[in-house]
């Protein structure tokens, strides 16, 4: 297995740069696992392909406005993204800005300080806030976007989910974004639960594989949590016959970390550093909703991990083919 067997081509004219409205008008392709067959749909037309009793597992994380400008002690400018709280005070940055090293000191918006204490890898520093810098990020923050979209967000709640509620990500679990209110109450009115799990997304999730070999990539960690409840949901639904379906890769990497070193599903809250790759047998998921994955990346190759490696690169020759739209606010796959 190479790095290299998960790219494609992708021209830049598929990346969708705005979301759609409304959110469930989204294109849908439906692909069938064991036979490859694939159909097209609208996201909202996905009632059609669930039953009563299968159980939607979603990532209820909020994104965080954790873009903020700063300044250096000479005065240059400065830029840190905030990626993963560690305490009250310190986080796991991004850290844009020449000779940042240890014991550096950044000024930031309405009074707030920071120094960096640590160096990590590439342009990942440790940074401690001189108070919690929460109560700084309605002033002065901006929306994470990813780095291949360059368009304006007009309206910043296009970047979140409609059931988010717990503020930690850097990133949003795109694949949620197809969902309204009315599409849910629609779901739920046909027997179709929902059940909720928490990851913080980081932005390893655009960062492609670059070792020739992905068994050697080291994927950082993310901190997740599945809930007692959560877990009684969905033992319930194996017991009855119904489907677990991942909504989004960030779901289906909770639910499998919570399996890891177990033979039942239980409640689990902690960090996970999970890669799944072609020949994981999947424990939990029997279905997934995602969108269309980047070339050499990490969820590629877990879409491929489930579905099989030829079998996801047709449907997505076949999708440029059909014109869907790629990435964050692009279109969505149910892969059953």
């Amino acid at each position: 297995m190479k790095t290299s067997d998960f790219n494609y081509e992708l021209p830049d004219s598929f990346i969708a740069q705005t979301p759609v409205e409304p959110r469930d008008s989204s294109r849908l392709m439906v692909l069938n696992r064991k036979t490859g067959q694939l159909e097209h749909r609208i996201f909202r037309e996905i009632v059609d392909y669930l039953n009563p009793g299968d159980l939607l597992v979603v990532n209820q994380t909020r994104v965080i406005p954790a873009r903020l400008p700063a300044r250096k002690e000479t005065g240059g400018k400065a830029e840190i993204l905030l990626l993963r709280r560690e305490s009250d005070r310190v986080w796991e940055c991004l850290v844009g800005g020449k000779g940042l090293g240890a014991g550096k000191r950044l000024s930031l918006a309405d009074g707030l300080e920071a120094e960096v204490v640590e160096v990590l890898e590439g342009s990942r520093r440790r940074v401690r806030f001189d108070e919690p810098v929460e109560n700084h990020l309605s002033l002065d923050g901006q929306m994470p976007l990813p780095p291949y979209i360059h368009e304006k967000l007009t309206d910043p709640e296009r970047y979140q989910t409609v059931y988010a509620k717990t503020p930690g990500s850097a990133a949003a679990p795109t694949a949620g974004l197809h969902f309204t209110p009315r599409l849910m109450d629609e779901l739920r009115a046909k027997g179709i639960q929902f059940a909720e799990v928490t990851l913080h997304v980081g932005l390893d999730t655009f960062a492609p594989v670059t070792e020739d070999n992905p068994t050697e990539h080291k994927i950082h960690t993310e901190w997740c949590e599945l809930s007692p409840e959560t877990a009684a949901k969905i033992n319930a639904t194996k017991l009855a016959g119904g489907r677990v379906i991942g909504v989004g890769t960030t779901s289906v990497r909770t639910l499998e970390s919570a399996m890891v070193g177990r033979d039942t599903i239980s409640s689990y809250a902690g960090p996970t550093s999970i890669f799944i790759l072609p020949g994981y047998q999947y424990k939990v998921v029997d279905a997934i909703i995602t969108n269309f994955h980047l070339p050499k990346s990490t969820l590629i190759m877990m879409i491929s991990a489930f579905a099989g490696r030829e079998t996801v690169l047709n449907a997505y020759e076949t999708a440029k083919r059909e014109g869907y739209r790629f990435f964050s606010f692009g279109d969505a796959m149910f892969i059953s």
